[in-house]
Formats: structure tokens, C-alpha cells, sequence
């Protein structure tokens, strides 16, 4: 294998193993800063010595008794050394001074707890929101710094301010490194479940840039999401993020156009839809509903996803049932945003002077909401009221920040003008 051969594969490797790493580590050091630390560090390790030895036949393996040495050898420099060492002894039959070799296939034990606790930690509530996406990135998501910086297209400083931020606030606050029991447990895992979809978000509809859709970024949130369903089987809401996700990420290739101009959902070729994910996305919403309770948020949008995923044509879409699933999800989660989103529903099943009815009422509760006026636009022009319809795209296109939009937006605007 050559050098830079070698070098790919620590690179697959990091991302796929530095969030088991990673809490792995905090477990045994109570400090996820540190952990994060050592785990790099036994990267570095790795890059200075693979290359010549060949890498390991289980490279997880190999970097996780390698980090657990080196967690080992931390405590025993500090003060907690005493308290920590019965818990080592545990884990430890024998001292690593004494000739000991790690027995590999048991560093796996547990791994999921450990897991839980490490996006339990970095999805905190006490975190800001921006705090929470860059650190899950960073952890979970196995990106660097100068990664999560060009996804959301914010300079480097501004991600490494927000991830150290972070840690001194998880650190000062005193988190305990745990999974959250009884009741605290659903608030603190909606929190998660956010954190994991406004970064599928970004990539599904990217908010600035000039790029309409950055799939790398939702292909992170599904990975995670992927990972939590297998941590948490019993927990509805998860598999109906992980649904709502696979339905959606099906749609990217049809998103954008040659040139990397975006398409709308009713413009789209259904032919580039990635059927594997819808399947995938339908059983994941199967499995949400079988579990019983009452629908939440995740899993009523990943039922009107299917809705759309289900109809082999635009004009096959049962707009009935997607307006009365965002009538029950307003009941859950009131949002001018969900009333918008029920307005497109209801301009469908009943006719597009119904849905702007609905937007009327919203008022001035969507303030430089540039989808408002987009969502009117379009019915205004199904209406053939031109003219207006032509003000809603301009002031839609001067509000939006993606490049790709305003063109898209602008580009409408046009096709009303002299129309009568």
C-alpha cells in the first residue's frame, strides 16, 4: 500500500471511528475536550506509524487500546488518578507496565451507551444552537474544522470559536458526561433529533452560497440519524427522522439541473429519485408507527414526505392527506411556518385561492421570510393575477441568500411579465 494509500484509509478511518473513539475516551476521562484530544493525538500515532507497519488488521481496534493507554497514562499524571482507578481496574486485569496486552475484542463492549452519551453531551441544550451543529459535526460526524467552515460557508475561526465555546461551556456547567432518564430523557433528545436534521437541512436546501443543495452535509445527518435509530430502536421519533431523511436525501440528484440550477419538486424527473432510500425511508417510517403513541413531529413530516415519495407523478399527489397531516402538525408544533407550508397543501386539494386565504391570515408573522412571498407568488400567478404574482417573486428573490434561488426566483418573476 503506498503512502498515500495509507493515508486515505486513516482519513476513512478517522471519520468512521473517531465518534466511537472519541466516547469511548470521555467515558474513562469525564472531559469530552480531552477526550477529543487523545483521540487525535492516537491519529497522529497512527499516521507516523502505519505507513511503515501496514495498517492493522482492525485499525478501530488498534486505535482504541492504543487511546485507552494513553487515557490510562493521562489520569496518572493527574489528581483523579485514585478516584478513577478502581474504575481501570475493572477494565484492566493486568497493569500495562507489567508486559500487557490488550485483549482488542473487548474494547467494543458498550459502545453504544458511550455513543448515547457523547450525543447526549454534545447536543446539550445549554449549548446555542450553532454551538450544538458544529460540535456534533466536529464529534460525531467526524469532520474537521475547515470542513464544517465550508459547509456553512462561515470562516474557520468561526467554527473553532464555536467548538471551544462549546467545550468550556459543557466543562464550566459541569454536564455530566450521562444518558438523561425519566422525563428529562424526551427533552433532551428532541434536542438531538433537532440538532441532526437543521444539519440535513443545510444540505437539503443550503441557505447561502451558490450552491442549491450540498449533499456531503446530508449525508452526515442521515449517517448520524442512522446511528441513533440503532442506539435508541424503541424511540418512534428517531425512525421518523431517519424516514423523513431517506425520503428526502432520494431527492437530490433530481434537486439540481446540469448547470447546478435547482428544480422544484413539480418539475422534477421522479425517474432520478433514488428508490433504495424511499424503501429504506418508508420501512424506517413503518417501524415509527408500529412502535404506537401519538405521532410526533418527525414522524408526521416523514409521512408527508411519503405522500410524496408514493405518487409516480406531480398530478398523483394526495394533497388532501398532506394538508391534514400539517393541520395535526400545527396542533403539535403551532408555527407560521407549518400554517405556510399547509397553505401550499390546501392551494392544491381545493384550489389556489383557498391557500392564499390561509396565507392572508398569517398576518406579519413571517417578517424577510423570503418563502412567504415565493408560496404567494405562485399562487397569484395560478390565479393569473401577473402583476402581483411578479412583485411576490422579486421581493422573494431580494430576500433570499442562495444564489441558486434568487435566480430561480428572479427567473420567475420574469415569466410574468406581459402576461394577462
Amino acid at each position: 500500500m503506498t503512502v498515500g494509500d495509507t493515508q486515505s484509509t486513516i482519513d476513512a478511518v478517522w471519520r468512521l471511528e473517531s465518534p466511537k473513539l472519541i466516547a469511548r475516551v470521555a467515558r474513562l476521562v469525564r472531559d469530552v475536550g480531552l477526550a477529543e484530544e487523545l483521540a487525535q493525538d492516537v491519529f497522529v500515532i497512527a499516521l507516523e506509524q502505519w505507513p511503515e507497519s501496514g495498517v492493522p488488521d482492525n485499525p478501530g481496534a488498534w486505535l482504541m487500546a492504543t487511546a485507552k493507554h494513553r487515557a490510562i497514562d493521562q489520569l496518572r499524571r493527574g489528581e483523579r488518578l485514585e478516584k478513577k482507578y478502581a474504575q481501570l481496574a475493572r477494565d484492566l486485569a493486568t497493569s500495562p507496565d507489567d508486559g500487557y496486552e490488550p485483549d482488542l475484542d473487548a474494547f467494543d463492549d458498550d459502545i453504544g451507551d458511550d455513543m448515547l452519551r457523547l450525543v447526549f453531551t454534545a447536543c446539550h441544550p445549554v449549548l446555542s444552537r450553532e454551538a450544538r451543529v458544529a460540535l456534533t459535526l466536529r464529534l460525531l460526524g467526524g469532520l474537521t474544522t475547515p470542513e464544517i467552515a465550508r459547509a456553512y460557508l462561515v470562516p474557520e475561526s468561526t467554527i473553532q470559536q464555536r467548538i471551544v465555546r462549546a467545550k468550556r461551556t459543557i466543562a464550566k456547567k459541569k454536564i455530566p458526561y450521562e444518558i438523561p432518564q425519566g422525563s428529562e430523557l424526551a427533552s433532551r433528545l428532541s434536542s438531538v433529533l433537532e440538532v441532526v436534521y437543521l444539519i440535513f437541512n443545510e444540505g437539503y436546501a443550503a441557505t447561502a452560497g451558490d450552491d442549491w443543495v450540498r449533499p456531503e452535509l446530508g449525508e452526515d445527518a442521515l449517517r448520524l440519524g442512522r446511528v441513533l435509530a440503532g442506539l435508541m430502536p424503541k424511540e418512534p421519533e428517531v425512525h421518523g427522522l431517519v424516514a423523513l431523511m431517506e425520503i428526502q436525501a432520494s431527492r437530490f440528484a433530481a434537486r439540481v439541473g446540469p448547470s447546478g440550477e435547482a428544480i422544484l419538486l413539480f418539475d422534477q424527473d421522479r425517474s432520478r429519485w433514488d428508490h433504495l432510500l424511499i424503501r429504506r425511508g418508508l420501512a424506517a417510517l413503518d417501524r415509527a408507527e408500529h412502535l404506537g403513541g401519538h405521532a410526533g413531529r418527525y414522524v408526521l413530516q416523514a409521512s408527508i414526505a411519503a405522500c410524496h415519495a408514493r405518487a409516480r407523478t406531480a398530478d398523483e399527489t394526495n394533497w388532501s392527506r398532506i394538508a391534514a397531516l400539517y393541520w395535526a402538525l400545527g396542533q403539535i408544533m403551532p408555527s407560521p411556518i407549518v400554517e405556510l407550508n399547509r397553505a401550499v397543501a390546501v392551494g392544491e386539494a381545493v384550489g389556489p385561492a383557498a391557500g392564499l386565504d390561509l396565507i392572508d391570515q398569517l398576518g406579519d408573522s413571517l417578517p424577510g421570510y423570503h418563502l412567504l412571498h415565493s408560496v404567494r407568488g405562485d399562487l397569484l400567478e395560478r390565479l393569473k393575477r401577473f402583476d402581483e404574482a411578479r412583485e411576490e417573486f422579486e421581493t422573494a428573490a431580494s430576500q433570499a441568500t442562495n444564489e441558486r434561488e434568487r435566480t430561480l426566483l428572479r427567473d420567475r418573476a420574469a415569466t410574468c411579465v406581459g402576461r394577462v
